[in-house]
């Protein structure tokens, strides 16, 4: 049954706070190749900075009800979901079938997990 608390809801939307910083922050120069690269590394670090300052605390208050196993798989699936969507709309890619089949694998993986 999904846990509806404060410790239970908050570090789900958190750690997608996070996950948007940290895909900017790691993907989202590529859309600016002409920039040099000093420029989009000090950036980087700069969005990084915001990515820490909600995973830090997501997994802080998560931890008084998810196992770290869990937090790190919903980090995961978090990812995956926010870097489809980025690679969608912000670098223009299409998904393929084959990136659908592999995200859904680690998806099943996922709910292993919590299945435990």
């Amino acid at each position: 049954m999904p846990n509806f608390s404060y410790a239970g809801v908050m570090p789900i939307l958190m750690l997608i706070a996070s996950n948007v910083f940290m895909t900017f922050a790691w993907y989202g120069h590529l859309s600016y190749k002409s920039k040099p690269l000093w420029i989009v590394i000090l950036v980087s670090w700069g969005i990084a900075l915001f990515e820490y300052c909600f995973a830090v605390p997501a997994n802080r208050i998560g931890s008084a009800v998810y196992s770290t196993a869990e937090l790190k798989t919903m980090q995961e699936v978090i990812t995956f979901s926010v870097f489809i969507l980025f690679s969608i709309f912000w670098l223009g890619e299409q998904i393929t079938l084959q990136h659908v089949a592999g995200f859904t694998l680690i998806a099943v993986g996922a709910a292993v997990v919590f299945r435990a």
